[in-house]
């Protein structure tokens, strides 16, 4: 199946200048969706997972599945001040702006074994803010995981010395 071509892209969304790699045509799809999610699994499937920990909103589609197949606990990232319980935070840059990300200071034990998940590698601020929350709790990256990497922002710099896995690749 070509996943690819599931993809939407909307111009000028967030802002103009920004082409916005839609998801929801694929997701809607259950054959896709499911060919996504079994593409990913097998990429994992020597993999000891203890957590998913994905990314608000849309690496919590890919991630609580991945967490539910893998029999892995699910640990959510989100926004500042989203979380209920004590957090630890992070700022990092965006392919356009920043933003500031926190889990709960909780959510990890020293030693656990962690896949991070998210729908989009651009930049990779996300994913390495995303990483150093891990790591500041003790959890041992054992890989990160996108369903569309985008090449041409050159986010695998930011993530050298991490295993990391895009399915999609424009």
């Amino acid at each position: 199946m070509d996943l690819a071509s599931m993809i939407r892209d909307v111009p000028d969304f967030p802002k103009p200048g920004i082409i916005f790699k839609d998801i929801t045509t694929l997701i809607k799809d259950p054959d896709a969706f499911q060919a996504a999610i079994d593409a990913m699994l097998d990429y994992c499937e020597d993999m000891t997972v203890d957590l998913v920990v994905a990314v608000e909103s849309r690496g919590y589609i890919f991630g609580g599945a991945l967490a539910y197949e893998l029999g892995a606990g699910f640990v959510p990232v989100r926004k500042l001040d989203k979380l209920p319980a004590e957090t630890i935070s992070v700022e990092y840059s965006l392919e356009y702006g920043t933003a500031v990300l926190e889990m709960h200071k909780d959510a990890i034990e020293p030693g656990q074994k962690v896949l991070v998940v998210d729908d989009l590698l651009a930049t990779g601020g996300t994913a390495k803010a995303t990483i150093d929350l891990v790591e500041r709790l003790g959890g041992e990256v054992v890989a990160v995981l996108f369903l569309i990497e985008l090449t041409f922002l050159h986010g695998l710099e930011k993530l050298k010395g991490y295993n990391v896995f895009s399915l999609i690749e424009f």
